[in-house]
């Protein structure tokens, strides 16, 4: 390298100008420019979760029960889980973490991202943290009080997409199908807790 830049320095003194050209070296690879999805005031401020992002939210929530009691069962032996175990299993999947979930912007429309969630694109901006874990919070206590924790470890128990089918996709579910784009919110959980 120190030949080069010698030669170079050289070249640029006996030649002029004209040897910059000469000793630029390779061209540089083109800039890539991603910026954050630019948020509502709703987005930002509501402590409900968006319309717009109650499916995604649903999928996540379903997400985090299930791999909660997996982990719960697998340290019982894949025995079914006692009333008072789910119930304390429960309970921490909505209080747990949040955190790792954010929103990020996908072919122009505003997405959920994190664990459990499938259309996630690897070179975008997310905004985690904030408001985000605090609605998930709240509308995971929402879905234990519409459906009762009986009912949602039941539902576990059936086998996997049936829990998500339960919360996200049935008659009332934010993902159903006779509902706007499968996004629109039941009217019910439009004042969570």
């Amino acid at each position: 390298m120190r030949p080069v830049l010698a030669a170079c320095l050289v070249l640029s003194l006996l030649a002029g100008s004209g040897a910059e050209e000469l000793c630029e070296g390779p061209p540089a690879a083109p800039a890539l420019s991603v910026s954050a999805p630019q948020l509502s005031p709703e987005e930002r401020l509501s402590p409900h979760m968006p319309e717009a992002l109650r499916c995604d939210a649903c999928h996540a929530i379903a997400y985090q029960i299930e791999e909660q009691l997996h982990k719960a069962e697998g340290k019982m032996g894949k025995k079914v889980l006692s009333e008072s175990d789910y119930m304390e299993v429960l309970e921490r999947s909505c209080s747990k973490s949040w955190e790792s979930y954010g929103v990020q912007e996908l072919d122009g429309k505003k997405r959920l991202m994190g664990p459990g969630l499938l259309r996630q694109e690897p070179m975008s901006v997310a905004v985690t943290g904030g408001p985000w874990p605090g609605r998930l919070s709240k509308m995971c206590l929402g879905y234990m009080g519409e459906w009762g924790e009986a009912q949602i470890y039941e539902a576990h128990r059936r086998g996997a997409g049936t829990l998500r089918e339960l919360l996200c996709h049935g008659e009332k579910g934010p993902c159903a199908s006779g509902k706007a784009g499968g996004a629109a919110p039941p009217k019910a959980l439009q004042n969570e807790l």
